[in-house]
């Protein structure tokens, strides 16, 4: 592995640790030329997991667009890195196993399993998220989303 600051290629694995259900192993390595420590993720390389846009439309699963998500209606609440971390690899391995078949995921699958994961974490980064994902147009929506919460007192 080349290091991504000096440029040598002489480094020694520190620790390794299993990710994503054994989908995918994360690696600590020391470069022993410049001692910069660093992180390298492996994973099986399998079948293009596709998703299914709402307009039809498909497109390759993107892990980063998930994050972005969870990331913005996390922001500024109280929850953790880490928790953020589990949460959003919970999410990517559920919805690997639902589209397991056929290698395929419609959006509205994932949206729904970020909903489920938000709401047993943070409940207003949930209403965030869920109001950018199922498009609130006024006030009687976010007010019904969270009666269903229980907040409505």
């Amino acid at each position: 592995m080349r290091c991504p600051h000096c440029g040598t290629f002489d480094d020694k694995v520190i620790e390794s640790r299993t990710l994503a259900n054994g989908e995918a192993v994360r690696r600590r390595r020391e470069c022993n030329h410049c001692g910069l420590r660093f992180t390298s993720y492996e994973r099986i390389e399998e079948k293009q997991f596709m998703v299914i846009k709402r307009d039809h439309r498909r497109e390759p699963f993107d892990r980063q667009k998930i994050e972005k998500g969870v990331q913005r209606a996390l922001e500024k609440r109280p929850v953790s890195q880490m928790s953020t971390e589990c949460l959003i690899n919970e999410i990517e391995d559920a919805a690997a196993i639902r589209g397991k078949i056929n290698h395929e995921i419609e959006t509205a699958v994932i949206g729904d399993l970020v909903l489920e994961k938000l709401r047993t974490l943070d409940k207003v980064a949930y209403i965030r998220f869920a109001s950018v994902y199922r498009h609130f147009e006024d006030m009687n929506e976010f007010v019904k989303e969270i009666q269903k919460l229980g907040w409505d007192s």
